[in-house]
This record gives structure tokens, sequence and C-alpha cells, in this order.
């Protein structure tokens, strides 16, 4: 089973951007769909960005453009480039690929 290891969480000013990176053990061109979730203390894991072995991506709403999801199937890693950063961002991004998370790692917006 392939194993996930995200990197990248820290803290940043409101505004501020990150850059996240999820790292397989083994290839990721024939995983049909990879993916970005993020999860409060006390609420559900949300969906935030999806891209597919084509490529083809989509966004939660809120994201409203600020956040890229895109691959490298050579490093066998999905990024998650995050701008115009909200403290409503704060959270544990955890990264997914259909049964599998990885460990997750956080993100703090906060002046």
């Amino acid at each position: 089973q392939v194993q996930l290891v995200e990197s990248g969480g820290g803290l940043v000013q409101p505004g501020g951007s990150l850059t996240l990176s999820c790292t397989a053990s083994e290839s990721i061109s024939t995983i049909y769909s990879m993916g970005w979730y993020r999860q409060v203390p006390g609420q559900g894991r949300e969906l935030v960005a999806g891209i597919t072995s084509d490529g083809i991506t989509g966004y939660a709403t809120f994201v409203k453009d600020r956040f890229t999801i895109f691959k490298n199937s050579a490093k066998k890693t999905i990024y998650l480039i995050m701008t115009s950063l909200e403290p409503e961002d704060t959270a544990i991004y955890y990264c997914n690929a259909g049964d599998t998370w990885g460990q997750g790692t956080q993100v703090t917006v906060s002046s």
C-alpha cells in the first residue's frame, strides 16, 4: 500500500503563502485521484483540492482561486500552493490517495 508523507506546513501571517508537498512511496502515475483535505479540531475533514491521473483539478468553493494543486509524477509528489492565506485556513492539512492518508501537516495563519 502506498505511503504518503506531507511537509511544508508552518506559521504564516495573514496574506502570506505556503507550499505543501506530499511525496508518495511509489509511483503516482496510475493513482486515479489524489487530493488535499484539511481538518480543524472538533470538526470533520473537508476536501480542499484534488487532481486526477490525467491532471484534471478541482477545488473547494472556499479556495476562491487562492490555492493551486499540481503534481510532479517523476518526483512522486503533489503540491498545494496556498496564497492570500486567512486565519480561517488554519488547520491540519492531509494528503489523500484513495484509502491512504498522510500523517498531516499543521498550517497556522496568525499575526
